[in-house]
Order: C-alpha cells, then structure tokens, then sequence
C-alpha cells in the first residue's frame, strides 16, 4: 500500500521524451522540485543559440532543453563509470545531476550575447552560483554537495571535470543537440561511445580509455567545425554583434534622458547603474527572457534615433547588413570609405556606429587548460596530443582568427 510520500515520489520521477537523446529519466525527486521551479522554467524562453535561427531556422531551441539533455548525459556517464568499478554514491549521483542541471540556470536573455550588457561584468557562471545559493536556501542545503562540485571544490576532481573540461557532458549536448536542429551534420558526435571511454584514474582524475583516441579526435573535430560553420559563421557572428549594439545604443540614448518603450524588467536594466547585484538585480533577471528584448526591438524599430532603428530593423525584419570575412585585419582606409559612404547615404555624421570590423578566434584544443588525458592499457596516462594513435590532435593546438567587416548594404 502506497503513502502520500510514495504517492508524490512517484509522481516526480518522470520519463521526458527528448528528440536528440529519447527519453530522459529523472532518478531523484529533488530534480524535479528545480525543474519546477521558476528560475528553471524560465529557461524554456531564453534561446541555446541566440539568433542563429536567423541563419539556421530550425535553431530554435532554448536552455531548458541544453540543460536536461545534459542532466542525461551526466547520468549516463555515472552509470558507466560505476560499471568500470568506480565507486559512486547516491548522494554523488545526485549532486553531480543537480550542477549540470543548474549549470547554465544564471543565463540572460539570447544567452552570450547580452550577459555583459545587463549585469555589467558579470558571466552567466556567477549569476548561476549565486541562483545555487538561493535554491539551496529555498531547499534546506540539499544543493550544497552540487555548489561544491560546479565549483570545484568538491575533493573528487572528475565530477567537477563532467561538468566543466575540455571534455564535458555541457559540450557533448550542445553540440550534438545545436547539430540536431542546425541541420550542420559534421557537428554531430557519438556521445555514447564517447561515454562508454570515460574511466578515472588513481587520482581522481577524469580520463579516456586509450582505444578511445579517435572517438575524442572526431569531436574535438565537431566542434571546430561548429564554430567556424555556426557559431563563428560570418552572420551569426553579425547577428550576436548586433543584439550587444542595440542594447549598448539603447543604455546610451536612455542616459541622454530618452525616454524609450520597454518591458518593465527590461527598462530597469536600461536604467540600472554599475554596481554589486542587489537583490532587486536577482529578482528582475529572474524574471528577464529573450521575449523582453524581442518587444523591445519591435518598438524601437521606430525610434527616432536613427542607430537604434537601424539595428532593430535588421534583426526583427532580418534585412541585415553586409559583411565580408578575412583572415587578415581590414585596411584602415577600406574602414573609413565604408564609413564615408554611411554618411553620405544615411545624411548622418556618426556613420562609424553603422561600420565594424568583428574578431572571432577559436583554439580547438587547449594543451595547458585542463588536457585530455588518455588512460593507457598498463594504467599509465598521456596527454591526448602526446599519443602515438592521434592523427588530429597535434594540428589543432593553434589558435585561428578571422575578421569580419560589416556595414549597410545600402551602400
């Protein structure tokens, strides 16, 4: 006969149906009180891929999905190291869940794009800390095992490397999961394989069964090819620019004493001057998705600044402005002819805010932060990059840099 305790516990171990993994399980019930939560439901309406949809239309899926894809994958990958012998207890499981989940819980609207530009300096990873730390108030310290491992403090090093390394259960989701509704297949990667390498050495330590060498080649490979082919393609770049631009443009504009139409939430950031975050702060962000900024461009499509119109046009009318890539700095007085020209057309003197050159640099694989190690038959391990079998890794160790210009098509 079942309690109203089994009754409940029952109710909150649910089965989601996800289109890139199948079906997700949710094991313990306190992962279902944060999924519940509002600070979690908000993530349904912040976007995974900012704007990309402007370029790839189907790339319209949100945190919300990211961050169970990869409470998914951390369980999968726990399940497999304690089939490797690697001692694991509910209590581990849990938390390590729990971090993942809450990784990404501190992103602003469009994710990247704008984090700077609401709370001044502060990255996502704070504003998610700091999200932990007041849902593990709300829920009697049942998160502080989770807080200790995002931030790595707990004293077994390869949780706090599942959930942030070069070779983390973040990367293996969002790429496979920004491959899936991208359309781009050489993002795509073989996350159960990957997994089913994951071993821990004697010293805590994350590591990849050395018959794994390739599997982690392709996928660092994947994500190379994401970034230059997504991530960094030239009008995704343009696009994420652009969201920084408005939203700098409207701060500005409203600091000269104009008066522009916004969301509540989204007026007081405008008008929010640098300092610590309050708890007012906290409590408007929580309440601030990519909706907000949306309606806002919608109305400011019609300002009478004619910087701020622009912008808005571009992205809410996708009549974006031209851009070229290189892999060599724009010539200085390419620069100011584009600019001249903006002038000329738009009958403005400020035509530099219409004329930019964006830099995007990529290092596929970093050799001194946090290697990827390869554990070898005889217990011994190597960096990947240091492996007889690798045939890739040693060519992507360089950092690449491409420069993009962009200005009005008009001209």
């Amino acid at each position: 006969m079942f309690t109203n305790s089994d009754v409940s516990m029952q109710n909150k171990l649910k089965i989601i149906n996800d289109p890139v993994h199948g079906f997700i399980r949710i094991p313990h019930e306190i992962l279902f009180d944060i999924i519940e939560h509002p600070y979690f439901q908000r993530l349904r309406r912040i976007g995974q891929t900012g704007l990309l949809n402007l370029i790839f239309p189907g790339a319209t899926h949100t945190r919300f999905h990211h961050a169970l894809g990869a409470m998914h994958l951390m369980f999968t990958a726990l399940e497999t190291l304690k089939q490797k012998g690697v001692s694991i207890s509910p209590e581990e499981e849990k938390g390590a869940m729990l971090a993942i989940l809450m990784h990404d819980i501190g992103h602003g609207p469009f994710s990247h794009a704008l984090e700077c530009m609401l709370m001044d300096d502060w990255h996502h990873e704070n504003l998610s800390l700091l999200l932990m730390n007041r849902l593990n108030d709300e829920f009697n310290g049942e998160l502080s095992c989770a807080i200790e491992m995002f931030q790595g403090k707990y004293h077994r090093k390869f949780f706090n490397q599942l959930i942030s390394s070069q070779l983390d259960v973040d990367r293996l989701d969002y790429l496979k999961r920004d491959s899936f509704f991208t359309g781009v297949s050489e993002g795509s990667i073989n996350t159960q394989r990957i997994i089913s390498m994951m071993n821990v050495c004697d010293e805590g330590e994350l590591v990849i069964d050395a018959k794994g060498v390739y599997s982690i080649e392709n996928f660092l490979t994947a994500r190379m090819f994401m970034y230059w082919q997504v991530y960094y393609h030239k009008t995704s770049a343009l696009a994420e620019f652009i969201l920084v631009k408005i939203l700098e443009r409207a701060k500005y504009l409203v600091s000269q004493g104009i008066d522009l139409p916004a969301g509540d939430n989204l007026k007081y950031f405008l008008y929010r001057e640098k300092s610590a975050a309050t708890d007012e702060d906290v409590r408007r962000f929580t309440q601030l998705d990519d909706n907000d900024v949306i309606q806002a461009m919608k109305s400011w499509q019609n300002a009478e600044d004619k910087i701020l119109s622009y912008w808005c046009t571009c992205v809410i009318q996708r009549n974006l402005p031209k851009t070229i890539i290189s892999s060599h700095p724009f010539d200085t007085e390419f620069i100011k002819e584009k600019v001249k020209n903006t002038n000329d057309f738009f009958g403005i003197d400020n035509g530099d805010e219409l004329v930019h050159e964006i830099k995007r640099k990529l290092l596929p694989y970093n050799t001194q932060k946090q290697p990827i190690y390869l554990l070898q038959k005889n217990g011994r391990k190597i960096r990947l990059e240091e492996s007889e079998d690798q045939l890739l890794s040693g060519l992507m160790v360089n950092k690449t840099i491409r420069y993009i210009l962009t200005f009005p098509r008009d001209i």
